[in-house]
């Protein structure tokens, strides 16, 4: 039991060539404020395994995809679980933090999902388009995505690239992204522009957005974390789930106004405090 204030290891890829965002930006905001209540040290995910048992908690934030460190990830996992090291959020996702077999699973529930495949036999259930995404199970961040015509969607060409999802390209009006803290929900920003991810608004989301926004962040069941609610507005004017990010979802605070920033550095410092009583590190 610490005698003083918390240590964190926070967990971050500084210099990640993120397109239109810059990580290192984001990371030393938030760690500059969260150093006003706990004792953080910052390094690189494949340096976590071996430093994270000199501190109480892991934090993983702007890490980049694991695919760029599988080994690395899979190692500070297992010792994270061995070790019983409370990691935030903690490693219990059901979401991008598992891969991306949850769009299959929300796809066979009937839920508001792009509809996905995971096997070339299995094209024939998702709806005819011109063009087809294919992605990587295990992707994030675009990596290894690509559209393709309905020609090269073909059992052979999709069985040959590995192990990936199929999904039908959605001609959507634009994407929008809900940011949530212990599954209460702080912020939305859409990217009017579909061509433009990431140059993004403030965005007032209507009853009916939040209810779908939290009918994903419920079926997550963290109790403790950030996640981001990834949804694009379809044509017949309903939102599909892209994504849920749940490993290390960057928040685009650079995007908000100086009160939305600071109620969410708030949140995530009060859901910190309440994460570390959870796992024991600090009483009270």
């Amino acid at each position: 039991m610490p005698a003083t204030r918390p240590r964190i290891l926070y967990v971050t890829d500084l210099a990640y060539p993120a397109r239109g965002r810059r990580y290192c930006d984001e990371d030393i905001f938030l760690t500059s404020r969260l150093r006003e209540e706990f004792d953080l040290a910052l390094c690189h995910p494949r340096d976590a395994a071996a430093l994270m048992d000199g501190f109480d908690a892991v934090v993983v934030r702007n890490s980049g995809p694991v695919l760029g460190y599988l080994d690395a990830y899979e190692e500070f996992r297992a010792r994270a679980l061995a070790t019983g090291t409370p990691v935030y959020n903690p490693l219990t996702g059901r979401g991008d933090m598992a891969g991306k077999q949850y769009l299959l699973d929300l796809t066979d529930a009937g839920l508001p999902v792009i509809p996905t495949v995971g096997r070339p036999e299995d094209l024939h259930r998702l709806p005819r388009a011109e063009r087809y995404v294919v992605k990587p199970r295990l992707g994030a961040d675009s990596h290894g995505l690509r559209i393709v015509p309905a020609a090269e969607a073909s059992a052979p060409a999709v069985g040959d690239v590995g192990d990936v999802l199929v999904q039908p390209y959605v001609d959507f009006a634009y994407e929008v992204s809900f940011y949530f803290v212990d599954q209460d929900f702080q912020y939305a920003l859409h990217a009017p522009d579909p061509a433009a991810r990431w140059r993004l608004e403030l965005y007032r989301p209507t009853s009916a957005d939040l209810d779908f926004a939290r009918r994903f962040v419920v079926w997550n069941t963290l109790g403790h974390g950030i996640q981001r609610v990834d949804a694009c507005r379809a044509p017949d004017g309903k939102l599909l789930l892209v994504e849920l990010e749940d490993l290390n979802p960057y928040l685009s605070l650079d995007a908000l106004d100086d009160a939305t920033r600071d109620a969410f550095v708030a949140a995530t410092t009060a859901s910190l405090h309440r994460f570390l009583r959870a796992s024991g590190v600090v009483r009270g």
